[in-house]
């Protein structure tokens, strides 16, 4: 094992996969002479070239489409959007075309298509550049969406994404990027499908992703040495397609379920945990379902304001323990 940061491990992810296919390419706005805004891309520019790593215009819509057109036609792009919140101004390419031709070709048309997309509340970046949009991508027939918690599958993720016939969205967090963590020094591949079991426990289980993976590690500890409650933590990892048969593992073990997410309550992920538990495993359950979420309000500026809107892990610990009457 080496211990190295997220964006060092999408980094290595990049370097192993260009160097192994010279089909597979960069694009995004600032990746190449910069090396991009969160470093994930420094010193590709140079070891590979303009052609390679390409820097684009900021024009979102037009770069995707670029790339989408290349991937179906053999290549292998890795696409960076610089903020989830722009990617707004590619959904036409990624929505109408990357996620469908294959199906409306019969099958004939692949599209390996890779977009990379920093997001969350981080660093009083605003409204405009705090956007969660997992669910949004979760409603796109043909896309996979995976979403890394850690420098380990930040690397293994990218890893399998680039291998993909399929056009995966990876959506990564703007806060974890210099989050430390341990990566086999070997070559590996996290699965684009199916659970992590982070912690395991039998009083109940806390489902989460992305960076509320570590509010509920942390709050899982804390339940552990202070109430002697036993949670089990689950990193949903792949968001589409999900795992039901992970989740409902946990739950016939538990009996409740907990779902812990950054993003606002409506139409989100754990609406659509909620509903594989109750459609999995309702008779298993000795309480309701219940979320932790943001505020339904765009993320405020003012750094107070910005931390109330979304939740912390004494908000998970609050909960477990109303759940549990403890």
């Amino acid at each position: 094992m080496a211990e190295m940061m997220y964006w060092q491990g999408i980094l290595r992810a990049h370097d192993e996969e260009m160097a192994r296919d010279p089909l597979v390419f960069a694009m995004g706005e600032d990746i190449g002479v910069a090396g991009g805004t969160y470093k994930a891309t420094s010193g590709l520019f140079a070891k590979y070239g303009e052609q390679r790593v390409v820097d684009t215009p900021i024009s979102e819509n037009s770069y995707t489409g670029i790339g989408v057109g290349a991937a179906m036609v053999g290549a292998r792009p890795i696409v960076e959007i610089m903020s989830v919140n722009f990617a707004w101004l590619a959904m036409d390419q990624l929505m109408n075309n990357a996620a469908k031709i294959h199906y409306m070709s019969g099958g004939r048309i692949r599209c390996p298509f890779v977009m990379r997309v920093p997001g969350g509340t981080a660093h009083q970046l605003g409204a405009q550049h705090s956007a969660r949009m997992e669910k949004v991508f979760m409603g796109i027939s043909g896309l996979r969406v995976v979403t890394p918690a850690t420098p380990r599958d930040a690397y293994g993720l990218l890893k399998s994404a680039v291998r993909c016939d399929d056009p995966v969205v990876i959506i990564e967090h703007e806060s974890m990027y210099n989050l430390k963590g341990e990566v086999p020094d070997t070559e590996f591949f996290t699965p684009l499908e199916g659970v992590e079991v982070m912690r395991p426990g039998k009083d109940v289980s806390i489902f989460a992703y992305n960076i509320s993976v570590h509010w509920a590690l942390e709050a899982a500890q804390q339940l552990a040495q202070e109430h002697g409650i036993d949670a089990e933590v689950i990193d949903l990892r792949a968001l589409k397609p999900m795992d039901r048969a992970g989740i409902a593992a946990s739950v016939h073990k538990t009996h409740r379920a907990i779902i812990v997410e950054e993003d606002e309550a409506p139409v989100g992920v754990g609406s659509e945990v909620i509903a594989i538990v109750n459609e999995e495993c309702f008779f298993d359950l000795d309480a309701a379902p219940v979320r932790v979420h943001a505020l339904d309000v765009p993320i405020p500026y003012n750094r107070r304001l910005e931390k109330a809107a979304i939740p912390n892990a004494g908000d998970v610990v609050a909960a477990v323990r109303k759940m549990l009457g403890r």
